[in-house]
């Protein structure tokens, strides 16, 4: 008789294989983060080195130890009266006139989409002149502390002008530029014109209009110091709106963003930091002009990387300038504003001719 033999054993049950781990796309993200913070570390490094060259270099040079004692432990010797009572707001005035003018040229470059617009190209320089030369011929104001105010009062006036005659609602970068142009025109005649039936007017307008931070004081500072806070506040938080303009009215606006209110918050931001510095230290070239290009040739033309680094590397240039006019004619001085434009000269002129700084 034949027996069924008993089935196999089943074979238990495998499970597939794993697929592969994949590689994480944040990796390279990461990177670039990383890459971006450690960046930005060595742009606050050369900031923080440039601020304690302001404080220890000079006419008379004074080493970092009575620098540090003239900060904390002030007695009121000569060296300490020296490095707090001068330096220290010379070298805060620097700071805040080269975050200023830095930021405040990299948005008007990104709102007029013109890579040689400026801080004096919406007539914002020529308004604070105006307003200066008036104060001093008319009113008879002649100290810095007294005339900041007349030179961000015509600073904002012209701003105002300038958006209302390129057509307000309807503005566009040509019509804005144009229209800064001829305010400019129209105002730096009458300076000249005052400036030439006033001697006193001549002899303050001589210094201011070179850019200079000897006469600064912790008054001024303290002055301008909100307007150009709020400033760069109110242009950093324009990078992604005007980042979105850039790609045109049409692709702004279905990304949520106004155009027209995008402008005349960018004029408001540009003629807070401009008048702020300008008010404080005269107007200084090549800083608003020069830095922005200077900082896209690695971060790209994306105001959100743009703007931070802008805003450590300007004051940068701004301090280094004065650094060097103090050293060169001692016991005299070279103002800052004429070293700027010494240096930024041939530097602008390197640059612009690689094509990716002509690209906003």
């Amino acid at each position: 008789m034949l027996v069924d033999s008993p089935p196999p054993p089943a074979e238990p049950a495998t499970e597939p294989a794993a697929a592969p781990a994949i590689a994480p796309a944040a990796a390279p993200v990461q990177r670039r983060r990383a890459a971006h913070a450690a960046s930005l570390l060595a742009a606050t490094g050369l900031l923080l080195l440039a601020v304690a060259a302001s404080l220890a270099v000079g006419a008379k040079p004074v080493p970092l130890d009575a620098v540090w004692h003239g900060l904390f432990h002030y007695t009121g010797s000569d060296t300490d009266v020296v490095v707090r009572d001068v330096r220290v707001p010379r070298t805060l005035l620097g700071v805040l006139a080269g975050t200023g003018l830095g930021l405040a040229g990299a948005v008007m470059q990104a709102l007029t989409r013109n890579p040689l617009a400026d801080p004096g190209l919406f007539g914002i320089n020529a308004g604070a002149a105006a307003a200066v030369v008036s104060a001093v011929t008319f009113l008879g104001v002649t100290s810095p502390g007294g005339y900041v105010w007349f030179a961000f009062l015509g600073a904002a006036l012209v701003s105002v002008v300038v958006h209302v005659l390129g057509g307000t609602r309807s503005a566009t970068p040509v019509r804005l530029a144009l229209a800064g142009t001829a305010v400019t025109a129209a105002l730096n005649g009458y300076v000249f014109m005052v400036e030439l039936s006033d001697s006193a007017a001549l002899d303050t307008m001589r210094f201011w209009t070179v850019g200079s931070f000897a006469a600064a004081t912790g008054d001024t500072v303290a002055r301008v110091a909100p307007f150009a806070a709020a400033g760069a506040l109110l242009a950093l938080l324009l990078a992604r709106p005007l980042d979105a303009l850039a790609l045109g009215e049409d692709h702004a606006r279905a990304l949520g963003t106004r155009p027209a209110l995008v402008r005349a918050a960018g004029l408001l931001a540009v003629t807070l930091l401009c008048g702020a510095a300008t008010a404080a230290c005269g107007p200084i070239a090549f800083a608003g002009l020069m830095v922005p290009h200077l900082v896209r040739t690695f971060t790209g033309p994306g105001l959100g990387r743009l703007l931070p680094y802008t805003a450590l590397l300007a004051p940068v240039l701004m301090l280094a300038s004065d650094v060097v006019g103090r050293v060169v004619a001692r016991p005299s001085e070279v103002q800052a504003g004429i070293v700027t434009a010494l240096i930024g000269g041939p530097l602008f002129v390197h640059l612009v001719r690689h094509r990716r700084t002509a690209q906003l």
